[in-house]
């Protein structure tokens, strides 16, 4: 049988000590050690050494572009391509301020790449051909090399966004009432009526078309304390989620215990909420609007305010600063240095986005969770910490691989 003799790590080489045997006549065998040594040579594929040798070099560049004040959606993206795999391709990834730049060897490539985003997003289809321009050729074989550039541009409607309907899409889709939530956004968009749970899905060339914005978007909502729940009717499943209506009375947080004022309204909320929660909503009676759309709708009267989801922050108070039992992984992605306002802010939206997976298994289907080896349970904690804090099950957590020098040191046998 074969073994290992022990070689310096950093010395790049592998020696194999083999044992030979052949019978060479009857009952008699000869026998004979042999030493093999390997070296350990580096080199890159082929693909690598063209970037290392030009690192400029690019046939295709795909501009992923979202227009919103955050990078939530982003995130969310990232997590979906490197579960797919779709950006293995890419030479060279890099963060730009609203968006990332995805640069690939072959035209093909971003091809394929620029179609899978129109799957998992709305994005705004463009031509490959208006955006090319010339980059070398051979006037005697008549080739011509070019570079192909693309904005992908992604809706900015996003999830938890409050839409006010422009009239011809409202009657486009059957009647809607004007005011609607976004509940989901993939290839198509997912648009709740908070008030009757009609739902309905608009494509993506549907809504490029009309092309509206949102209302409000999740930076402005309001933390509302919840003080009566009234179920009007049972909890239904519309769109792969389960909602209930009900008629609430919430007061602002703010304002509690300042003023008596109490505003009663009707949410799609009633089968997580009760009193003594606390919710995020849209405060419709204290907003400025400067809305086209909303101008369109005379006779339309607006609420005082919009639950949009149940709010945990107070409990998860309790439990801020411990680490979680999961962790993601990332794009090898360039980041160019930015000021500390500017990574705070990263770090606090980034940290909403851990929160919304958390809360939103919808979101979970299409992202791999991988367990954290750092996470350690605490014995002493209270039972009661994070009490109905939304988690993520641990049959949902992937193992994650890590080949370490230390597991390399053990298996090597000395001879």
């Amino acid at each position: 049988m074969p073994s290992f003799i022990w070689t310096e790590p950093h010395s790049k080489r592998i020696k194999v000590k083999l044992k030979v045997q052949k019978e060479v006549v009857r009952g008699a065998v000869l026998e004979q050690f042999h030493e093999v040594e390997f070296f350990v040579k580096e080199f890159m594929c082929e693909s690598c050494m063209r970037v290392e040798a030009n690192p400029d070099q690019c046939v295709a560049l795909v501009q992923l572009r979202q227009q919103v004040p955050h990078r939530r959606t982003l995130f969310y993206l990232e997590q979906v391509i490197l579960k797919h795999g779709a950006a293995t391709n890419a030479v060279k990834i890099v963060q730009t301020k609203q968006g990332i730049d995805f640069s690939f060897g072959k035209r093909s490539h971003g091809v394929r790449f620029l179609e899978f985003l129109g799957k998992v997003a709305p994005v705004k289809p463009c031509d490959w051909q208006d955006n090319k321009h010339l980059k070398s050729h051979d006037s005697r074989s008549y080739n011509y090399n070019y570079n192909y550039a693309l904005v992908a541009r992604i809706s900015p409607i996003c999830r938890e966004d409050l839409i006010c309907l422009p009239p011809e899409v409202a009657a486009s889709l059957g009647n809607f009432r004007p005011l609607v939530i976004c509940t989901k956004v993939t290839g198509n968009i997912v648009l709740l009526d908070p008030f009757s749970l009609r739902h309905c899905f608009m494509e993506s060339d549907h809504y490029w078309r009309a092309s509206f914005e949102s209302l409000l978007t999740s930076r402005q909502l309001v933390e509302y304390i919840v003080l009566d729940v009234e179920i009007v009717s049972h909890a239904v499943n519309v769109g792969g989620s389960k909602y209930a209506l009900a008629d609430a009375h919430v007061a602002r947080l703010s304002d509690f215990g300042n003023n008596d004022t109490i505003f009663s309204t009707r949410t799609h909320l009633g089968h997580i909420l009760k009193p003594g929660d606390y919710a995020l909503g849209y405060d419709l009676y204290g907003a400025n609007f400067n809305d086209s759309e909303l101008e369109k709708h005379k006779n339309l009267v607006l609420p005082d305010a919009i639950l949009i989801k149940k709010s945990y922050e107070e409990k998860r108070g309790k439990k801020r600063g411990k680490p979680r039992s999961w962790k993601l992984k990332f794009l090898d992605i360039e980041i160019k240095d930015k000021g500390k306002a500017e990574q705070d802010k990263m770090r606090s939206e980034y940290e909403q986005f851990l929160k919304d997976l958390e809360e939103n298994p919808d979101m979970r289907f299409n992202v791999s969770l991988y367990r954290n080896k750092e996470y350690q349970p605490s014995d002493t904690a209270s039972m009661t910490d994070g009490e109905d804090v939304p988690s993520i099950p641990l049959e949902e957590l992937l193992a994650d691989l890590d080949l370490s020098e230390d597991e390399d040191g053990d298996s090597n046998m000395v001879g």
